[in-house]
Formats: structure tokens, C-alpha cells, sequence
């Protein structure tokens, strides 16, 4: 084991350890005596991700509480040890590390491991379908970067974090954008012009890139709060990511995932399809020329 930096994962596959513990009716003492680490304070460590845990040092715990092999629990276990030991999102994080105000490192980690992100965009285009010259609009505009150097920045990292799209295993994205996000002119009608057509060469480059508009015609709808991410993955539950002005809010409960699953296929149904999409993507490029 390695001393770690709670994340997101790592802190999932803390408490499925956790919970494997408790079933057995351990105590802390006890079970870390079974694993054969110093003591229970450094299992305490592993349950509140303090601790990583190698996917090779899990074969001690399963046996500690009785998961054996076959047991379902073990192959999702070994998948959150995986996504938690991924050197991906820390790679970004020792390069942009500056420019990343928290919680953003959780999300720089969902949207790397993720295995599908569905996106619902309600003013801004999303970061990973940006242009540089959009990008550096939106950033400096929010006023949330005190220097020209932190917005440049933060406006590289967003560059980088395109390439989940790219990447020999891409991210799946299915986006839909309120025409709201089409609209506003961020840097001006012409900086405004060429993210739209990027969005029409991202959707035409990628199979995996799934674009939908959600018109003003359409009214009323279940997204109406603002926008939010539904990260999907290989093992364990998705999270939802809901931002508001100053921070982001992760809902992991399954109550809250569930309504916005919900909530996400109204709005599909509510937003022309990919094709009406792109049509009225290209009508809202000849206005704004």
C-alpha cells in the first residue's frame, strides 16, 4: 500500500471494503489483524482512502471476510481498485495542479474513468467540445481566475481534457445543449460562430459523439434547475455532477441518480434528434454571420 489522496474511487473502493468488513461482523483491530497490516488505524486508512490499495493486495482482504473465488464481489472490487489506482487524472493534475480549484479534481477524475457521460448543457458549451478562443472567453467572463496566467491556464487543461474523446478507448458522450448555449455569444459573434462549427465536425467526426438540441419551443422541461452530468462506469453506480455557480454538488445516492436518469431521457425525447440538431446548429451559424 501507498499513501494516497482521497478521491472520488478511491474513496468507493474504501467503502466496499468497508462494507465487506461489517458484513463479517469485525471490528477494525480484528480484521486488519486477518489482512495482516500493523493495525486497525492503517485499515481505517484504506476504508477512508487514505490508503490505496493494489488491486494484487485485495486477495488478503477477500479471504479476511470470506468473499471467495467466483463471488461477484470480487471481479467489481478488483474493477474499483483498477479505476482507483488510474494514473490518468493525475497526470493532469500534476501539470495543471495550479489551475484546478476543488472539487474540480473529482470531476477531472470522473470524466477520465468514466464509461459514458451524459450531459445536459444549459448556458455554456460543455468544456470537452470547446474551441481555445470559446474556452478563454467563458473562463476569463466568469470571473472566477485572478490573473491572465491562471485563465490561460485553466483554459490548457480544458484543451487537454478533450482528448477523452480521441483516446484509443473515447469517452461516449450524449449531450443535449439548450439552444440557450447555441445563443450566447461568448467572445463575440465570430468566436461564437466557430464553436458551432465545431460542434458539427465533432459530431461528424465521432460515432461516439451524440449532440441533441433542446429548442426554446419546447417550454418546459425537467432540467430546468441548470446543467449536470451523469457519469456512467464499468463497475459501481453512476454519480451525477450538478453545477451551480460556485461549486459542484456529486450525488451518489440512488434516489437522486434515478430521478435524473429520468429527468435525462425526457429531455432526449424533448430535443430534436441528432439530425433536426445539426440542421439547427448550421440556421443558428447563418444568423450570427
Amino acid at each position: 500500500m501507498s499513501e494516497a489522496q482521497p478521491t472520488m474511487m478511491r474513496r468507493r473502493l474504501g467503502g466496499a471494503l468497508k462494507t465487506l468488513r461489517r458484513r463479517t461482523g469485525l471490528n477494525l483491530d480484528d480484521a486488519a489483524a486477518r489482512i495482516g497490516l500493523p493495525s486497525g488505524t492503517t485499515l481505517s486508512k484504506v476504508e477512508n482512502a487514505k490508503r490505496l490499495v493494489t488491486v494484487t493486495a485485495l486477495d488478503a482482504y477477500f479471504t479476511a471476510y470470506g468473499i471467495e473465488e467466483g463471488d461477484a464481489r470480487r471481479v467489481e472490487i478488483r474493477k474499483l481498485a483498477t479505476l482507483a489506482g488510474s494514473t490518468r487524472r493525475a497526470n493532469l493534475l500534476r501539470q495543471y495542479g495550479d489551475a484546478v480549484p476543488d472539487p474540480f479534481a473529482d470531476y477531472l477524475e470522473l470524466e477520465e474513468l468514466a464509461a459514458q457521460a451524459d450531459i445536459y448543457a444549459s448556458q455554456v458549451i460543455p468544456g470537452i467540445l470547446q474551441t481555445s478562443d470559446y474556452a478563454h472567453a467563458v473562463i476569463d467572463g466568469s470571473r472566477r481566475w485572478r490573473t491572465d496566467r491562471e485563465v490561460q491556464t485553466f483554459a490548457e487543461l480544458r484543451m487537454q481534457r478533450a482528448a477523452v474523446l480521441t483516446r484509443e478507448a473515447p469517452l461516449p458522450v450524449w449531450c443535449v445543449l439548450d439552444e440557450a448555449a447555441l445563443r450566447r455569444a461568448m467572445g463575440g459573434p465570430a468566436v461564437l460562430a466557430e464553436q458551432l462549427g465545431h460542434l458539427l465536425a465533432l459530431q461528424e467526426r465521432l460515432p461516439h459523439l451524440q449532440i441533441q438540441v433542446l429548442p426554446f419551443t419546447a417550454g418546459a422541461h425537467p432540467a430546468m434547475d441548470g446543467t449536470h452530468t451523469i457519469f456512467r462506469f464499468d463497475t459501481g453506480s453512476p454519480v451525477v455532477v450538478v453545477e451551480p455557480m460556485t461549486t459542484s454538488l456529486y450525488l451518489e445516492e440512488d434516489a437522486d441518480v434515478g430521478q435524473y436518469d429520468v429527468n435525462f431521457n425526457h429531455l432526449r425525447s424533448q430535443a430534436l434528434d441528432t439530425k433536426g440538431s445539426r440542421a439547427f446548429i448550421r440556421d443558428v451559424i447563418k444568423e450570427i454571420r
